[in-house]
């Protein structure tokens, strides 16, 4: 056998795994790269903006400055391979599963209040397992979002009717009442990200208009009823009144809120550089590289920086809507929707507390805050709308 055979024997498979990998059919032809990369590109830069509000903070590192940092690390890695084997099986694979999920994260949540439960700022919402604290709330997201579309899209998908009928809707509201009803009081952060998500769903499922506008004026009855009642713990109703007045003791109950704008306000066009903010250098934000990691990045990146991430979350926004417009089944459309809703609200809320616009409730900003069980969650959602769109027919 001639050399020149032997090198066209080799080339051979080389080329067909180039073209299997080029077809218009192939995984990387029907993975949406954009969203991938501005997800990914938010976590990266999320893992640095953990790095820079933890590294001198002795107290929660122990003395490891890279402590958070190779926590955060971990996690996204977790969670890019929860996305990869979400793919890999299927949003509709997983339909069937759905059930047996939905309560494994409704037992989680339920566990809380037993001696695993962890209470931290005041809120009741972890689990303590191994040394590492887990928030099975954010776990029900991604089961609220399948089960709510499982029940809606069920007689659409068969063809028995055009849009999801009222036994449909009750029993989608149903589902999320339940894991609503235990976070409704202890919180109010989960409980909002919740009932956008409830709502989001409605709207794109077809559902009668008057199911949403029955829920938004249910919603204000609910949280009117709540407060007359005084059912609020004292530090959820101070976060309301350091709201309502940002000048109210600003060395106590206004503190966080007023400490976050110096912070975002001090960065400037520019920043200050990164690892040079003197407000996250000095300590001055609580909770910085959880529920405030904005303010890291207004301060040290400056308005073009922070300004860069709400364009990538924007992005994000805008390659879901497209998988939820391009899907050719109700079931996929109302997952995509689901998971547009939480991004959204969830973000707006987060960066609109560290900006003075929303009160605090103690949500973390998708991809970028520090925590597990947020990370893992996210990235779940990703590979839910990958899976929708890699789903889709070619001519889509």
């Amino acid at each position: 056998m001639s050399v020149h055979t032997l090198t066209l024997d080799r080339a051979a498979p080389r080329k067909s795994a180039w073209r299997r990998l080029a077809a218009r059919d192939s995984v990387a032809r029907r993975v949406d790269w954009i969203l991938l990369l501005a997800a990914l590109a938010l976590s990266g830069l999320g893992t640095v903006l953990v790095w820079s509000a933890t590294r001198n903070r002795t107290g929660i590192t122990g003395g490891d400055p890279e402590f958070f940092l190779i926590r955060q690390g971990i996690n996204l890695a977790v969670g890019l391979a929860l996305a990869i084997g979400v793919m890999w099986l299927g949003h509709q694979r997983l339909r069937s599963a759905v059930p047996l999920f939905f309560a494994f994260s409704l037992g989680a949540m339920l566990l809380v209040f037993s001696p695993l439960g962890t209470e931290i700022n005041g809120q009741r919402a972890w689990l303590s397992v191994g040394g590492y604290t887990l928030q099975p709330g954010e776990f029900a997201k991604v089961a609220i979002v399948l089960g709510m579309a499982m029940i809606l899209a069920a007689q659409v998908d068969a063809g028995d009717r055009e849009y999801p009928g009222s036994r449909a809707v009750l029993q989608a509201l149903a589902l999320a009442a339940a894991p609503l009803g235990i976070v409704v009081i202890d919180d109010m952060g989960m409980a909002m990200v919740i009932s956008m998500i409830v709502l989001g769903m409605l709207l794109a499922s077809g559902a009668a208009l008057t199911w949403s506008i029955g829920l938004v004026l249910a919603g204000v009855a609910a949280g009117v009823l709540v407060w007359t009642l005084g059912v609020l713990d004292q530090y959820q109703l101070d976060r309301f009144a350091a709201f309502a007045d940002p000048s109210r003791d600003p060395a106590g109950v206004g503190y966080n809120t007023n400490q976050a704008r110096i912070a975002i306000g001090s960065g400037g066009l520019y920043g200050k550089g990164l690892f040079e903010g003197t407000q996250t250098t000095g300590q001055f934000v609580p909770e910085q590289h959880t529920d405030f990691i904005f303010t890291v990045a207004g301060e040290e990146l400056g308005f073009v920086g922070a300004g860069g991430i709400i364009v990538l979350i924007g992005i994000v926004l805008w390659r879901a809507l497209r998988i939820a417009r391009g899907a050719t089944d109700l079931y996929s459309t109302v997952i995509a929707a689901g998971v547009v809703a939480w991004f959204a609200f969830q973000c707006f809320e987060n960066i609109g507390m560290a900006l003075g616009i929303m009160p605090v409730a103690g949500v973390p900003l998708p991809f970028l805050s520090y925590g597990g069980t947020a990370m893992f969650a996210s990235w779940i959602a990703i590979g839910l709308l990958q899976s929708v769109r890699m789903k889709r027919p070619l001519s889509a």
